[in-house]
């Protein structure tokens, strides 16, 4: 399955969207718009978090210029096992089983979850 992504203006992109930078699924916590100079046109600082890692992403682009959004699957499955820092997943659809890392909250076997998807990374996002 091909990863989803539409194109949107960066301009208008606002806290809790979704953004790709270098490839990587993040999502918006801030953004700074600079009014254009005298022959320059307006820029916008995006702040965002990688959703699978954590990791603190920056991002400057003028706010006409397009960006790549992804569209992120949201799904449910049942905890099959939890082995150290890594949670098996099994979707409840299709039935395939995933490897996610561990969330902040208890999980044990049997669990009913929401998680979503990008290409091969999970991110266990509620116990239902």
């Amino acid at each position: 399955m091909v990863d989803e992504k539409k194109f949107v203006q960066a301009g208008i992109l606002k806290p809790g969207n979704y953004v790709l930078i270098d490839d990587e699924v993040c999502q918006v916590k801030s953004t700074e718009k600079s009014k254009p100079g005298k022959h320059g046109a307006a820029k916008v600082r995006i702040v965002a978090f990688n959703i699978f890692t954590g990791q603190k992403r920056g991002l400057l682009k003028g706010t006409d210029v397009e960006v790549e959004q992804p569209i992120l699957l949201k799904m449910n499955g049942q905890v099959v096992a939890v082995v150290g820092t890594v949670v098996n997943v099994m979707d409840s659809e299709n039935f395939e089983t995933y490897d996610a890392p561990k969330p902040e909250f208890d999980l044990k076997s049997g669990d009913e979850i929401e998680f979503q998807k990008y290409g091969t990374n999970i991110k266990i996002n509620r116990k239902k």
